[in-house]
């Protein structure tokens, strides 16, 4: 094989490849020396390794997505030879197209380049090797059933270890405090809820070292001590059972600890390793020892936090008051959170101008595990958003307006989870070893029945496991476990609001409601075979907003608009957004440029559109999006 046949072979120039194999002394003279052929695979390999390195260490650094224009000039490339490499693949963009690092990435491979996504603030900001690691307090929630005595226990707690050492009592209530006892301090959130702290979950906030999960002595485990068990189990913290009530003339513990086992919670005395305490808050007798138990799991634990780095806090809970603003109760968790620090929390910024701890005293500043609330904010934001500390106001600014953009695009895209139909795909692909399914039926016995015939469907590859079952409509907080755990929810002849269901849907979890046990079943087998029946899925490809409305003879109401995201195209699926209700759903009947009928209008060029729909108003919005078909897979 000659030398120039070998450098078209992979894709370099001739008198490049001549160079390169002089430099790893190969004995060839021009680009017209021949090689055998055991030399020209040879060759093969060492120019791939070298292409390979050149790639690797050609780092570039860019923000995703990318515009084709501003991939071009880091690639010190023309748009239009980008272009023309994309028309090649198929794919006719313009040069403010937004690529997605997918195809940036495999563009930039051509030309030798790797992209990376370039660190940004906040990223440099969170990334801090921790240096100086002390022991921190334990974070205790405690959830339950409604009246099973949650709030009592903390509030024996709070008035025992606070109120009769604190001039003036309990002045302020913030849903977080710290006690002391012997061994240290111990931090109680005492105001999430079951969903709460799963919402907050949801968020990246695991707030929580320690659950603790209250049940009545008297009355038992209860439906909402299931959920609550369930979501403190999918959070993966430590649990600890406080049986209270134990002072009532009816309390039977040892009944109680029977239905622990039935939950996997086998109480230590009977040979399990769920840690459970007898306790009465009315008579305060056991809560020394509760409180002895949670200083013993957290001695065992062994928290830490870096006291050294700049502060990160989470919100526990935040409200606006009429004469302050926006008022923030955090738990901090890293660093040393102090008064006048510039901070970032979710949607908003601000410089603290005041910090009280839970009794209402001013501080100046608050260490790891340690409650406060703080006033300086320029917005509300929600339980579970992360806090910390920038190093000015336009640092600040800079990341909460990148925070907004990442918002707006991360509408555009449903979330991602898992799906009946994806489950055979992701078995193949080794990304799916276990279904998890949350059960709701109409009845107790059809319950049971409907998930011993889940549980008997086989399969090797896969295990099923039921994350939560219950009696009753679907409901947020299904939802909510269901996106922390990856579940699907699965339901036999029960109902679901419109509310949770719109949850849902912008949660991306899949909700299928049968009336008939064989149907769901069938289902369930079909999924783990890959014959699962295919469904529609839409993909959105634009969003047009309407600029004004105007009436033509022949083609009824035309929306005057301008494309602000992706394409719009003539017949596809369109729906009218008014605020952020879906007022209408048909297609695009017409699609014009001036007075010209075309099929497609692309990003930030101006169209008219008509839907089928005269009530059109300006300022909505018009969402359009193709119908894919997911194809049936057959074994």
């Amino acid at each position: 094989m000659r030398i120039y046949e070998l450098a078209k072979q992979l894709g370099i120039d001739s008198k490049e490849l001549v160079e390169k194999l002089k430099e790893l002394n190969f004995p060839v003279k021009n680009h017209m020396s021949s090689v055998d052929k055991e030399t020209a695979e040879i060759i093969e390999h060492e120019i791939v390794n070298i292409q390979e390195k050149e790639i690797t260490d050609n780092v570039i650094e860019v923000d995703f997505p990318i515009t084709v224009k501003d991939l071009a000039i880091k690639l010190g490339k023309k748009p239009s030879e980008l272009l023309s490499d994309l028309m090649k693949e198929g794919k006719f963009l313009n040069i403010n197209y937004n690529l997605n690092e997918e195809l940036a990435s495999s563009i930039a491979y051509k030309y030798k380049a790797n992209l990376k996504n370039r660190p940004s603030k906040e990223d440099k900001i969170l990334t801090v090797d921790s240096k100086n690691l002390k022991l921190r307090a334990p974070i205790v929630t405690l959830m339950g059933h409604i009246d099973h005595g949650k709030t009592s226990i903390l509030d024996y707690i709070r008035k025992s270890r606070i109120a009769d050492r604190e001039t003036g009592g309990i002045t302020q209530h913030i849903g977080a405090y710290q006690v002391d006892i012997s061994k240290g301090k111990i931090t109680f959130l005492d105001t999430p809820g079951h969903e709460t702290f799963t919402a907050m979950r949801a968020r990246g906030a695991n707030a929580t070292d320690i659950v603790i999960i209250v049940v009545s002595a008297d009355e038992g485990i209860k439906p909402q001590t299931v959920e609550a068990i369930d979501h403190a189990k999918a959070s993966g913290a430590p649990i600890i059972v406080a049986i209270n009530k134990i002072d009532r003339p009816n309390a039977n513990v040892d009944m109680v600890k029977q239905q622990l086992s039935k939950y996997d919670l086998v109480p230590e005395d009977w040979g399990g390793k769920t840690s459970t305490v007898n306790l009465s808050a009315k008579t305060g007798e056991g809560i020394d020892d509760l409180l002895e138990m949670i200083a013993l799991h957290a001695e065992i634990m062994e928290l830490k936090a870096d006291f050294d780095r700049s502060a990160v806090a989470v919100v526990v809970e935040a409200r606006l008051s009429k004469g302050k603003g926006p008022l923030v109760a955090v738990l901090v968790r890293e660093g040393i959170l102090k008064n006048a620090a510039w901070v970032v929390c979710g949607m908003f910024m601000g410089r603290i101008k005041a910090m009280h701890n839970d009794r209402g005293e001013v501080v100046n500043q608050a260490e790891p595990s340690f409650p406060v609330e703080l006033l300086g904010l320029n917005g509300v934001p929600n339980p579970g958003d992360q806090l910390f500390v920038v190093p000015d106001e336009k640092s600040a600014r800079e990341i909460v307006e990148k925070r907004k953009d990442e918002e707006q695009r991360k509408k555009l895209i449903p979330p991602a989870h898992m799906k009946l139909e994806d489950l055979y795909k992701k078995v193949e692909a080794g990304e799916a070893k276990q279904l998890k399914v949350i059960l709701k039926a109409d009845v107790g016995g059809t319950l049971e029945a409907v998930e011993g015939a889940l549980l008997k469907i086989e399969s090797k590859e896969v295990e099923l496991f039921v994350m939560h079952k219950g009696v009753g409509a679907v409901n947020s907080s299904d939802v909510l476990l269901a996106e922390v755990s990856d579940s699907i929810i699965v339901g036999f002849k029960v109902t679901m609001e419109s509310s949770t269901r719109e949850l849902a849907r912008q949660k991306g979890i899949e909700v299928r409601v049968y009336q008939i046990i064989y149907e769901l079943i069938d289902d369930v087998k079909a999924a783990l075979e890959g014959l699962l029946t295919p469904q529609i899925k839409r993909v959105f490809l634009g969003r047009a907003r309407v600029k004004s409305v105007f009436k033509l003879t022949k083609s009824g109401i035309i929306a005057g608009c301008m494309v602000e995201k992706g394409k719009i195209l003539r017949n596809a699926v369109a729906h009218l957004f008014r605020g952020n209700e879906v007022i209408h759903e048909g297609k695009v009947v017409s699609l014009k440029r001036f007075k010209d009928d075309v099929k497609e209008v692309a990003e930030k060029f101006e169209c008219g559109i008509g839907i089928g729909y005269e009530k059109i108003q300006p300022d909505d919005v018009i969402d359009v999006f193709s119908e894919e078909v997911i194809t049936r897979r057959l074994k």
